[in-house]
């Protein structure tokens, strides 16, 4: 299930985070970190299991799109549809107020969800 990030969860989040391609400064993720704190428009859920396994984080455009900008599963629980479970959950959460779409980064595993 999808759980909102909270200070408490920083450095699984950050964790998380760098494994994204563009995620390996810590620089980098501690400003990512601090937007998703700090923008009432960026907003960072965690997906939770027995254990945090993944984060999905959206931010709000022109107050019409909900772009997913970051998704994230930890390596030993890739290939089980985390990644796809955290995608319709934020589709179901976000699609009465905006329509929820890629950025560039997520795009084909945005596509790729909707293929399976």
């Amino acid at each position: 299930m999808l759980i909102r990030y909270k200070k408490n969860f920083e450095k699984i989040a950050m964790g998380l985070l760098s494994f994204m391609p563009e995620g390996k400064e810590v620089k980098k993720l501690q400003e990512t970190i601090k937007k998703y704190e700090e923008n009432s428009d960026w907003h960072l859920y965690l997906w939770k299991e027995d254990d945090i396994l993944g984060a999905i984080g959206i931010k709000i455009e022109d107050n019409i799109n909900a772009v997913i900008q970051h998704i994230s599963v930890t390596p030993s629980h890739r290939n089980m549809g985390i990644g796809k479970k955290m995608v319709n959950e934020v589709k179901n959460m976000y699609k009465d107020k905006y329509a929820v779409c890629p950025d560039e980064r997520t795009l084909a595993f945005y596509n790729k969800c909707d293929e399976e």
